[in-house]
């Protein structure tokens, strides 16, 4: 009989899974696959030879915490202030060298103050107070690859409705605050035990609700088609493009789910590739976790990944709006 798979291993599991495929793919970020090819060989990416972190899964955690610190009785206002604030103290850790005197919580982490490539979208949006309105024309994937933790908290809905919402804090463009939000939804679904196809088809009938068209809902049909026609593999997600705008590097982390449960292949096969392979490969652990748990995580890459400790930590204190 196989045993379920509870709440928290899935919170934990999604967690981990985007520092791994974080760290995996931070090994190569800005990297051409031909050169890839050459210093790792033909199977790609395949080793955690570095297990540092980026951007992606540092603003993902202080995510986490914007939610839990909003989570008392507070208006959805006073929740998305949270996550405002929290952002701005991530924007501190890229600025000061360590620690300021008296910080608190993820603030406090020494390790949390390297400078990993922020994107500079997600710098400039916060620099300037992160408030709606700024950097209008930027969809880069710096709002997707921090939003898993909206589908942690919330349903789908309000999970879709936040997502886009705090996307906004950086990314003015509607695209990314639409591939942030249908992440957030994924990832929400999943948590409640839906499969991957119907986790990702929902998104997609969200997003086609609408009489606009949406770049995002394009790009997670293309995903769709080309799981179905190629298996996952090194590079095989280059007709979805590169992954450094929002509904691409949503796209490329769906392909590979959708057409493998082989959780190592897949992100082996997001990370493998010429573009923005550690935040494609984020997105894929925080989804390969949601659905599977962190028991379906590869042992040796979850066990040494940076930060892991403190990931641990926030996974027990999250828990379900009711």
């Amino acid at each position: 009989m196989t045993q379920a798979i509870t709440r928290h291993d899935r919170v934990l599991g999604c967690l981990v899974g985007g520092a791994v495929g974080d760290a995996l793919g931070y090994q190569v970020e800005f990297t051409p696959w031909d050169r890839i090819e050459a210093s790792w060989g033909p199977a790609g990416v395949t080793e955690l030879r570095n297990n540092q972190i980026s951007d992606d899964t540092q603003m993902t955690l202080f995510t986490v915490e914007g939610l839990l610190l909003g989570t008392d009785g507070g208006s959805e206002e006073d929740r998305v202030e949270q996550i405002r604030l929290a952002y701005l103290r991530w924007l501190t850790t890229q600025r000061e060298p360590m620690p300021p005197l008296g910080s608190e919580g993820l603030a406090a982490q020494p390790w949390l103050y390297s400078r990993r490539a922020p994107g500079n979208a997600c710098v400039s949006g916060l620099r300037d107070g992160g408030r709606p309105g700024v950097n209008p024309n930027s969809k880069g994937c710096g709002t997707v690859m921090r939003s898993a933790p909206f589908g942690l908290h919330f349903g789908p809905d309000e999970a879709y409705a936040f997502a886009e919402r705090c996307s906004q804090m950086t990314h003015g463009h509607p695209t990314a605050g639409a591939s942030a939000g249908a992440f957030a939804m994924i990832v929400a679904h999943l948590m409640n035990g839906e499969t991957p196809q119907r986790a990702v088809s929902a998104a997609l009938l969200h997003l086609r609700g609408g009489i606009d068209r949406s770049e995002t809902a394009d790009a997670l049909q293309q995903a769709f088609k080309l799981a179905g026609n190629i298996p996952p593999g090194p590079n095989t997600c280059a007709p979805l493009g590169e992954g450094w705008v929002a509904e691409e590097a949503l796209a490329i982390a769906v392909y590979c789910f959708l057409g493998t449960d082989d959780v190592r292949k897949g992100l082996t096969a997001a990370v493998s590739h010429s573009g923005d392979s550690d935040s494609t490969g984020a997105i894929l652990g925080n989804l390969y976790g949601a659905a599977y748990g962190h028991a379906a995580l590869p042992k040796e890459w979850a066990s040494q990944v940076e930060g892991r400790e403190v990931i641990h930590a926030l996974a027990n204190l999250m828990e379900p709006v009711a």
